[in-house]
């Protein structure tokens, strides 16, 4: 699968992208969710791996909530995130943590990206290294675990945004994420 940023004008906007979701199609509870992905780098470029609650459209967002496999910054090649959403812990202030790649950049080859959803606690990975595990404990501290039911996949690269910023004169187009394959393993 290729996605592919480009500067172009499309109706009121200066850049065109796209993504692709499985909502209504394949949605699941627990177990592993990975992805073989080679990323795009630039200012602006948003790309992500992330999960959305299946009941979006009947209770809205944040919560559904939201479970961000891979989220990243194009102006930070070495560096990716996850991050969950829902109740009382979205946005700015999402329950999150960074990875910093030790040896290269994203960009420069396919990366494995991945989550080990159980009951209790979500567990991010990178390359198979665990980088963050966050429990329904910690969860409920800041608010509501809404994470036990389904959940589908999106696939993206947004250009532009609050977390990134707009592209400038160094972000060089088109700009593709391409990834190899996506699996998800059934859970307890």
């Amino acid at each position: 699968l290729a996605i592919t940023a480009l500067e172009e004008e499309y109706l009121t906007c200066d850049y065109t992208s796209g993504r692709i979701k499985t909502q209504d199609l394949f949605e699941h509870t627990r177990g592993r969710f990975e992805a073989s992905i080679r990323l795009p780098a630039g200012q602006g470029l948003w790309p992500a791996f992330w999960l959305l609650g299946a009941d979006i459209d009947r209770i809205g967002w944040p919560e559904c909530g939201e479970i961000d496999i891979m989220e990243y910054r194009g102006q930070y090649p070495s560096i990716a995130q996850g991050a969950l959403h829902g109740p009382g812990y979205s946005g700015g202030s999402a329950i999150w943590k960074q990875f910093v790649l030790a040896d290269g950049r994203f960009d420069e080859g396919f990366h494995l990206f991945g989550i080990e959803w159980e009951r209790d606690r979500i567990t991010w990975y990178i390359d198979n290294n665990r980088y963050f595990s966050v429990t329904q404990a910690e969860v409920t501290a800041r608010g509501d675990w809404v994470f036990d039911h389904n959940f589908f996949i999106i696939l993206n690269v947004a250009v532009g945004g609050n977390f990134v910023g707009p592209p400038d004169e160094t972000t060089v187009f088109p700009q593709t994420m391409l990834v190899d394959w996506v699996r998800v393993y059934k859970g307890e």
